[in-house]
């Protein structure tokens, strides 16, 4: 069990590692068969450690990757000339010098921007940089993304064939194509982290390994010249908001804590600081992204000492905003929300009343626990009654079932 968490852990942070420098090496018309290598490594590890990990789990898969490379010039015969050119001399040095660190994070740069090229469609490319960035299962893309399995692996299957098809190059976008490709590379960040802040799993409400990994991503993107936006900054600076709360969200029999109580002594007040420092940098430009507004709402949470002390009006105010710029069913759910706190029903009511329901897909059980709420903040308890029954019976993580079913009592008392 220990040797499989490891494994686990390790693929969440080297897949992307590992698929991008072997791109690098072999190009993107070889990817499926990179992918193929680098999920025959893992299997390899598991097996090679059952009795014991290595001192050094990451070198020795740093060594199996490098080995890899060798095994697939091997396989594909079009670059078997050139097999002896990497078992020695200056190409092997040179085959080493891509596993520098300076080396795989442009490697990374060169993947994700790959994965958000133009050639591909909208919708495959967040699909895709998932997968092949941070090894994401075609289940989870479906979670993060609110869409059926099979529609995933449609649009990862187009994607790699357009790919071919196009004769995409493996390198770093310039001049013009790199603002709306920065663009779509924030965006997968984004949904990257907010699957393991909030993920749509049975068995885990809160994956930290999926947020650290897109931060890690992000900070990649502000090392570099070119990608140090604003944008880049707001994103950055939600993430650090959000992730200062992680350990006041989940108590110490794994159930879910909501915001009104949790225990705000262990919010990390060190992140907090580094979020406020890239929201500075993030305000000096006159064009306000989502990642903007969103950061400002969790800014305003994370600097209330109190739940009493939130101040509402500007939530309300950042949420109008972000609905402006990016109008979503979550985001006019959380609008909703806020009225219902400050006990403003009928605004609630018909925010709600226009949500389009089928749009939340998985995450539908939201709607109908809010409804919930609002009759019960109303009074109503057979309505609210009638409406956790039905978040409960689309609710698929164990955790807030938890949650649901301790709400569901508290209405009937």
């Amino acid at each position: 069990m220990q040797q499989q968490k490891m494994v686990d852990h390790l693929f969440r942070h080297q897949y992307g590692k590992m698929v991008s420098i072997l791109t690098r090496i072999f190009g993107l018309k070889h990817l499926e068969t990179i992918e193929d290598a680098v999920q025959d490594t893992f299997v390899t590890a598991l097996r090679t450690w059952q009795n014991g990990l290595p001192e050094n789990p990451e070198a020795w898969l740093t060594a199996a990757a490098k080995n890899r490379a060798l095994d697939l010039f091997r396989k594909l015969s079009a670059e078997q000339a050139r097999i002896p050119k990497l078992d020695n001399g200056p190409s092997a040095i040179a085959l080493n010098e891509l596993f520098l660190e300076s080396e795989i994070a442009d490697s990374q740069l060169r993947m994700i921007f790959a994965a958000c090229h133009p050639e591909l469609k909208p919708q495959d490319q967040i699909a895709f940089a998932l997968k092949t960035i941070s090894g994401f299962s075609q289940k989870e893309i479906a979670a993060s993304l609110l869409l059926k399995e099979e529609t995933v692996k449609k649009r990862l299957v187009r994607a790699r064939k357009n790919i071919i098809e196009s004769q995409l190059q493996f390198e770093f976008p310039a001049g013009t194509d790199l603002v709306p490709r920065h663009n779509r590379v924030l965006e997968v960040l984004y949904l990257i982290f907010n699957e393991g802040f909030h993920s749509t799993q049975q068995a885990f409400l809160v994956r930290e390994d999926l947020c650290a990994e897109a931060m890690r991503l992000c900070k990649m993107l502000l090392q570099n010249e070119h990608t140090r936006t604003p944008s880049t900054h707001a994103l950055f600076a939600l993430m650090c908001f959000n992730l200062a709360r992680l350990n006041s969200k989940i108590d110490h029999n794994q159930q879910v804590v909501s915001l009104k109580h949790q225990d705000r002594s262990l919010w990390d007040n060190q992140l907090i600081q580094v979020g406020h420092f890239h929201m500075s940098l993030a305000v000096e430009t006159n064009t306000l992204t989502a990642y903007h507004y969103e950061a400002a709402i969790s800014a305003e949470h994370a600097s209330a000492k109190t739940w009493q002390q939130t101040n509402w009006p500007n939530i309300l105010h950042w949420y109008e905003q972000l609905n402006v710029v990016q109008p979503s069913p979550l985001i006019a759910l959380n609008r909703a929300v806020i009225y219902v706190e400050l006990k403003e029903f009928e605004t609630a009511k018909v925010i709600l009343e226009s949500v389009s329901v089928s749009e939340l897909e998985q995450r539908e059980y939201l709607y109908h626990g809010l409804w919930a709420e609002y009759h019960h903040k109303k009074g109503d308890k057979q309505k609210a009654l009638l409406a956790i029954d039905k978040a409960l019976a689309l609710v698929t993580n164990q955790a807030e079932r938890v949650y649901l079913e301790g709400k569901k009592a508290k209405y009937t008392t």
